[in-house]
């Protein structure tokens, strides 16, 4: 049988196009950074319910302004703090209850903590504080910390932190509007306006006029 010299069989099966195994397509990689218009855009909602209408978010307070005042014996050495963003305005209205209830101011200071929350505006892995305005002396004061929504106690855990940076309180307690539930530490409310059952797909969504322009609370699902 005829055969083909070496070197022209060689130059005669480079040039079949089988031969060669073609070759891994080149993958390009971008990293997507982490930011909010990212999150809100991956996870849309749709409205389930309606919670709390703002007659029934004003009675709530009403309501809970009297237990913070009943549970201390008084005001004397009590001081309100706001977790941003609700958490203040919600604040800053039992501030106001309160020293109707007991004709007397009331201090309220807020701290800031973004790039974490247990809700709508999850957007991080973990809290992040953020410059506070306590403005008062929180030294062997009974502190009450206000927040909008209870969910994991991660917000909590890290106000917590915030809080003790400033001094040292007599007693912590914590105030919310809406307890949620799926606690991931150990973190409980003194005072709560409603306690909601709630899987893991749905968020509750509080609107305050100081910041919304509306005034609900809102069940709503994700989507997506």
């Amino acid at each position: 049988m005829y055969q083909l010299p070496f070197s022209k069989a060689k130059s005669f099966w480079a040039t079949k196009s089988f031969w060669a195994l073609p070759a891994a397509p080149i993958r390009s990689y971008h990293a997507t950074v982490m930011t909010t218009e990212n999150v809100l855009r991956k996870t849309s909602l749709r409205e389930k319910s309606q919670l709390m209408s703002a007659s029934e978010i004003e009675r709530t307070l009403i309501r809970v302004a009297h237990e913070i005042v009943e549970k201390n014996d008084g005001v004397n050495g009590l001081g309100l703090v706001g977790i941003r963003r609700r958490g203040v305005p919600l604040a800053n209205r039992l501030g106001k209850l309160i020293g109707r209830i007991e004709d007397t101011v009331i201090p309220v200071g807020s701290l800031d903590i973004t790039f974490y929350r247990d809700d709508l505006s999850t957007v991080g892995p973990k809290p992040v504080v953020q410059e506070s305005e306590i403005g008062f002396s929180i030294q062997d004061k009974n502190i009450v910390l206000v927040d909008d929504v209870l969910f994991t106690g991660r917000t909590v855990r890290a106000a917590l932190d915030a809080l003790f940076s400033h001094g040292r309180p007599r007693r912590v307690q914590l105030c919310v509007l809406i307890d949620r539930g799926h606690r991931e530490l150990p973190v409980e409310a003194s005072f709560v306006g409603r306690t909601v059952q709630t899987t893991m797909k749905e968020v509750i969504e509080v609107k305050l006029v100081e910041i919304d322009g509306a005034e609900k609370v809102l069940l709503m699902e994700k989507s997506a």
